[in-house]
């Protein structure tokens, strides 16, 4: 008799996940999806808790395919994913976190927008349990989009649907050289591979569980794990991505995500020696990928403070987050009509420190929360007008792409 295939394949990494893998199973267990188009991989990393004991108990009385695997501790999330990931044989592929739950629908749901839209990236709508999730992509159902055009580059967790079909063309793995930010790594891959990425929006998905025991799988690590994943990310993108406005709107999420916190409060809290380390990592990914173009889409403390950071001016940084934890509000100085609008924030126009205007002026999306501040009537003009020219040749690219076929990267 012929297996049929399963639909979807949950990939389960779990390491010391006792009691929360009790209820990130029974979460499985009552999916609404067919329990003959599920198949679960469940991987012990090691433990020593009785994880591994409950994940075979499970196996045994689960009404879908179940299979345990138990290895040595790994060091890290990449290493029974990647096992999993290489025995699944389901359509699409999931990863479930040990500690996180699936609401009831969250696989029938997913697998329903991915196959309505033969899309190959599916995110569904993710809510913290005692931690934060990412929001800002989940206004709504979106049946078709990319990474350049949404917010999911703000959302690179390894907790999507996946075509299996798209991992194994391109022989996509999580790298287990990084201890930190390798799902960042793997799933930006998928967005920039994939034809068509799909948003469930009006159904919580997946419930993210912050963990009271210390426990948590995600490793925090030095602020030296942050500029690998960073490095990483950066690296990715411009293997894959054609230098201009596009890459420059992927390059914002590691900038503003993994770089920028290490020049944060903590920054004032270092002492002179991790100061220095962090502006000596810091500068490669800055000579090479910071430019105008990354600036122009960050708001005046985050250009300030990562372009002190590109010019290695400590000192300056010190005045700026200084500034910035006393909630000082800059003084808001505007000029050619009051169609440009600059936050004074320290040094602003000081000849000794160096730093030229434009690293003050707020874009529109900024500007417009002061009074007094209005549009450039000819600025408006040139924006609306590129953002039709793009639209257009996007449908133009969208027509001539063959039936079944997929945009190059």
């Amino acid at each position: 008799m012929t297996v049929a295939q399963p639909d979807v394949t949950v990939v389960i990494g779990a390491y010391e996940a006792m009691p929360y893998l009790v209820e990130c199973l029974a979460s499985v267990e009552a999916q609404t999806l067919d329990p003959a188009r599920i198949e679960v991989i469940a991987v012990d990393d090691g433990s020593r808790d009785g994880t591994g004991e409950y994940l075979e108990e499970f196996a045994a009385r689960a009404p879908m395919p179940v299979t345990v695997i138990r290895q040595e501790n790994s060091g890290g999330p990449s290493g029974p994913r990647n096992v999993g990931l290489g025995k699944a044989t389901g359509r699409y592929v999931f990863f479930l976190d040990a500690d996180d739950r699936l609401g009831a629908e969250a696989l029938e749901r997913m697998v329903a927008m991915a196959d309505a839209n033969g899309t190959d990236v599916v995110l569904g709508k993710i809510q913290g349990v005692n931690r934060n999730a990412a929001k800002s992509m989940f206004g709504k159902n979106v049946g078709r989009t990319d990474v350049f055009s949404s917010n999911i580059k703000f959302t690179l967790s390894a907790q999507k649907l996946f075509r299996r079909e798209l991992l194994t063309r391109h022989d996509m793995r999580f790298d287990e050289s990084l201890w930190t930010g390798e799902d960042a790594l793997f799933t930006m891959e998928a967005y920039l591979r994939a034809d068509g990425i799909s948003v469930v929006a009006d159904y919580t998905c997946y419930y993210l569980v912050g963990r009271t025991d210390g426990k948590q799988v995600t490793k925090t690590g030095s602020y030296t794990l942050r500029f690998d994943s960073a490095r990483a990310l950066m690296g990715l993108l411009e293997r894959l991505v054609p230098p201009g406005a596009k890459r420059d709107v992927l390059m914002v999420r590691p900038f503003l995500v993994t770089v920028l916190p290490q020049f944060g409060p903590i920054f004032l809290r270092n002492d002179e020696e991790i100061r220095r380390t962090k502006l000596e990592l810091a500068k490669p990914l800055m000579d090479a990928y910071w430019n105008e173009g990354v600036a122009q889409r960050l708001n005046v403390h985050e250009r300030l403070r990562l372009e002190l950071v590109a010019r290695q001016r400590s000192d300056l940084l010190v005045d700026v987050l200084e500034f910035i934890q006393a909630k000082t509000e800059p003084t808001p100085v505007l000029k050619k009509r009051n169609t440009q609008l600059y936050l004074a924030y320290p040094h602003y126009g000081s000849a000794e420190a160096g730093l030229p205007d434009r690293v003050y002026l707020a874009e529109p999306r900024e500007a417009k929360a002061y009074p007094g501040w209005r549009k450039d009537p000819t600025e408006a003009f040139l924006r609306g007008f590129t953002r039709k020219v793009r639209r257009r040749l996007s449908r133009l690219r969208r027509r001539t792409v063959r039936p079944g076929g997929t945009a190059a990267v």
